[in-house]
């Protein structure tokens, strides 16, 4: 019997997809919470460690640039802050955790501050914080991701995480990226 008459091709005859790129939960949940033990054991204290959690954060955003903006944007980059932040809030969110962020918002005191709101952070659902280290929020693994990607695409920031309607990302970006953005929609 041929190949050729048989309807059924063989695994090694088909093409290689892209897949979903979808991790299991489970999984997911038993890395991170090995990711936040090894930063424990490495610290002192809950602001030690959670800068430990946001450096590895922009570790992985750094990664994250490229194969987003490949894949997603065809190459093409954003240069308006507005886009940007859009991008983060709905094309990055839904590729990491498979949904938008719940709101982004602009602050009213600062025109250089946007917060991102998400209700349920993923990487909270399955830690439990003991009560010495309370004000332990290890979204910042996630506000470390968000930092790397924003200023790995020229729009350079600080973004913190904070306990607020769940936890809150404040990103605040430099001047020089704010005027930029305003000489850009003079034009």
């Amino acid at each position: 019997m041929s190949l050729t008459s048989r309807s059924r091709l063989s695994i090694l005859d088909k093409p290689l997809s892209r897949g979903k790129g979808e991790v299991s939960l489970s999984c997911f949940a038993l890395l991170f919470s090995e990711v936040v033990q090894y930063c424990q054991n490495k610290s002192q204290t809950v602001p030690e460690l959670q800068n430990k959690l946001h450096e590895l954060g922009r570790k992985v955003g750094i990664k994250l640039i490229d194969l987003y903006f490949v894949r997603e944007k065809n190459g093409k980059r954003e240069i308006k802050l507005l886009n940007i932040l859009l991008f983060v809030k709905s094309t990055l969110w839904k590729a990491l955790f498979g949904r938008e962020a719940d709101k982004l918002e602009h602050s009213n005191d600062d025109e250089n501050t946007y917060y991102l709101m998400e209700k349920d952070p993923l990487v909270n659902k399955f830690i439990s914080v003991p009560r010495d280290k309370s004000s332990l929020n290890c979204a910042v693994f996630i506000a470390g991701i968000i930092e790397a990607v924003l200023t790995g695409t020229g729009f350079t920031a600080k973004v913190t995480a904070h306990w607020h309607k769940g936890t809150t990302y404040m990103v605040k970006f430099d001047d020089v990226v704010v005027a930029r953005d305003k000489q850009l929609e003079e034009r």
